[in-house]
């Protein structure tokens, strides 16, 4: 029996949109056919979002086909068919013996089918940065006449500019974010285990809210007293005690879409510097916001940031925050004061403004939003404030 096509997260249209603009791209680098292999642009522009990519695959566009072409391991081919929004006969399972194959790998069944369907020769484009110097140099080899172009971060820049649909989805994940964090509040007591209280929040993040369930689990950041100052850390073996402090970090997800969201817990009064530095960070991420305009751009919204930070006499040495969207982190925009990238209405960024201070001492605070053409839209609709326990 056939595999049946799963629920799409996206309408057809949706997605024939994205791969124009990708064709559209392709046209301006005259690239006839394309190999996407990063996984997140592989979601883009198909709906796929099974974990797949830690095998050689690739999903095919050529300017002469409406449809694309996913090659990937037979044993995952099943999946791409149930959520890929494309016809199941493009989805090619390449054999077993592909695997763990000191000789051989997918790309060679990738190679394969460029060879048998003329796309081997002429300009191709490639991610590079998604590919081991291997498999570009077996790309080379087997493939004599064709010319390879880099096409690395390019599906990800079109990815930026969100539709309306995306948005939606997105505030969906936003949805479960503002959930999760409210079940923090709820869980998160002294002599109780941070592993059970992430267990907790993760599970709510599946549950999902509004009867919209969470499809994924993002990467999940707790870093309880006296891990505050760490930025990437998960919980611990440990409990919260009388006067933890404890930064959270996570997100929903919706079909790959994610937003990002931070808040800082105190079991009791926070410190008097915990509450200046909330303070100036929250004064900076208003004044950010404020900044967010069609035709500025991200350097006057971290400039913003960075001056009214500073005026209650703190610094931050991080970036103010990046693009988001699918899986997590974009790699095109960054909310810095040297990135002169245009805002445009519906780009979304995670506007992070974690401050890692001391090696004992750090605070976090953010807002995922889209950009608009009157300023800014939050996704979360929880309070700006330090949740006192």
């Amino acid at each position: 029996m056939a595999m049946a096509k799963g629920p799409q997260a996206f309408p057809r249209a949706e997605y024939l949109r994205r791969l124009s603009s990708v064709k559209a791209e392709m046209e301006r680098r005259e690239i006839n056919a394309l190999l996407v292999t990063n996984s997140a642009d592989i979601t883009y522009l198909s709906g796929y979002t099974a974990k797949s990519g830690y095998v050689p695959e690739g999903l095919i566009i050529s300017l002469e086909v409406e449809e694309p072409t996913f090659v990937t391991r037979r044993c995952d081919a099943p999946a791409a068919m149930h959520q890929m929004f494309f016809d199941s006969s493009r989805v090619i399972g390449y054999p077993e013996a592909l695997i763990a194959n000191p000789h051989m790998d997918g790309f060679d069944a990738v190679i394969d089918f460029l060879h048998h369907n003329g796309l081997a020769r002429g300009r191709v484009g490639f991610e590079t940065k998604s590919l081991r110097s291997e498999s570009i140099e077996k790309f080379r080899t087997r493939m004599p006449e064709a010319a390879i172009v880099d096409f690395s971060d390019a599906v990800a820049w079109i990815r930026l500019t969100k539709s309306d649909l995306e948005i939606a989805v997105m505030q969906e994940a936003a949805a479960i974010t503002d959930a999760g964090m409210l079940r923090a509040r709820e869980v998160i007591r002294p002599g109780v285990r941070e592993a059970d209280a992430a267990a907790e929040v993760i599970a709510t993040l599946i549950r999902g809210a509004n009867g919209k369930s969470g499809t994924d689990v993002a990467h999940f950041n707790l870093c309880a007293s006296p891990r505050s100052s760490t930025p990437h850390i998960r919980w611990s073996e440990d409990v919260f005690r009388n006067g933890s402090q404890i930064n959270l970090e996570f997100s929903g997800v919706r079909h790959g879409y994610v937003s990002g969201l931070m808040r800082t817990f105190s079991i009791g009064q926070p410190s008097d510097r915990l509450c200046r530095v909330h303070e100036g960070e929250v004064a900076g991420l208003e004044a950010a916001l404020a900044a967010v305009k069609p035709g500025a751009t991200c350097g006057d919204v971290a400039t913003a940031f960075n001056k009214t930070l500073k005026k209650h006499g703190f610094e931050k040495e991080t970036r103010c925050g990046y693009a988001i969207g699918i899986d997590w982190l974009e790699p095109t925009a960054s909310l810095k004061e040297d990135d002169r990238t245009v805002l445009e209405p519906n780009m979304t960024f995670h506007l992070m403004l974690g401050n890692w201070i001391d090696e004992d001492f750090g605070y976090v605070i953010s807002e995922t939003f889209r950009v608009t053409e009157s300023g800014a839209e939050t996704f979360s609709r929880l309070p700006r404030e330090i949740f006192q326990l």
